[in-house]
């Protein structure tokens, strides 16, 4: 009897040591990006700045008109510019 309750705990522990074990590593590798797919970074955007209010702002973001660049086309239509054609 006192034979088949150590055995029961060696299992038991054993049992709990697999189990923490396994849990670790899930753990580790969740929080470790995998190797060869890493996100690039972004890269840097040329910046202007709005002709009616100074905001700068990424270019390709900007609308253009014939006396420069703006942040939105109200910007655009309150500096009296008209659109490109």
């Amino acid at each position: 009897m006192v034979l088949a309750k150590i055995l029961l705990l060696v299992v038991a522990l054993g049992f709990g040591y697999w189990l923490w074990r396994h849990r670790a590593g899930r753990h580790r590798q969740a929080t470790t990006p995998p190797t060869g797919t890493a996100a690039k970074p972004p890269q840097p955007q040329p910046m202007a700045r709005c002709t009616h209010c100074d905001v700068h702002m990424p270019r390709a973001d900007m609308v253009s008109g014939h006396l420069g660049l703006y942040c939105s086309a109200a910007h655009r239509q309150a500096h009296g510019d008209q659109a490109p054609r």
